[in-house]
């Protein structure tokens, strides 16, 4: 069955050229073969203010260039993150990205007693992250923290389920042969949108 999907490219780098635009690109191009509807956004490429209170967060509106997004993210079926891994975290504007997007009355709401309800239930999601430190390093000495944070606190609060995640490491000193079995992993997860 044919799914909509996300792929946000979250590399901070607005000039490309990069691994993770190449994993995007192999994904979207698995998908689309599949026949899936992909939407790609680099959120390098666009301009947007950063969050400063906890009132603009809650009760501000979404600045008009980072709507599109926000909008195929609710028609969507599944989302694809990709980064590169940054001080152990997520790059900076990938998580005022997601402080933009994933709002209060979009991703989830209040109650006035108990946890927020969960707007984004019924849509899966697969955070790529890209290192150049060892990934089992990463995963295991590290606990993958940055990952952690982006999976359980933000998609996972918000109702996304399952969300999985592929980690490349030592991305620096990969020979062209790895580079390319990895472009032929993302494509083959882009034909199962999974």
């Amino acid at each position: 069955m044919a799914k909509r999907i996300v792929v946000i490219e979250g590399h901070p780098d607005p000039e490309g050229g990069h691994l993770c635009d190449g994993l995007a690109d192999a994904y979207a191009q698995g998908a689309t073969e599949a026949g899936h509807t992909v939407e790609r956004f680099d959120i390098a490429r666009l301009d947007f203010p950063l969050l400063r209170t906890k009132d603009d967060f809650e009760k501000g509106t979404i600045p008009a260039m980072l709507r599109p997004c926000q909008q195929a993210i609710d028609q969507a079926d599944h989302l694809l993150i990709i980064f590169p891994l940054w001080l152990g975290g997520m790059p900076a504007i990938l998580k005022a990205f997601c402080e933009q997007i994933f709002r209060p009355g979009f991703a989830f709401d209040y109650r006035a007693r108990g946890l927020p309800v969960k707007k984004m239930k019924g849509k899966s999601a697969r955070i790529v992250v890209t290192m150049g430190m060892p990934a089992a390093v990463y995963r295991w000495y590290f606990r993958a923290h940055g990952l952690k944070n982006l999976k359980r606190n933000i998609l996972g609060f918000c109702g996304f389920g399952p969300v999985r995640d592929t980690l490349f490491g030592m991305v620096e000193g990969a020979s062209e042969k790895t580079r390319r079995s990895w472009l032929e992993r993302m494509r083959a997860l882009g034909r199962s949108a999974g």
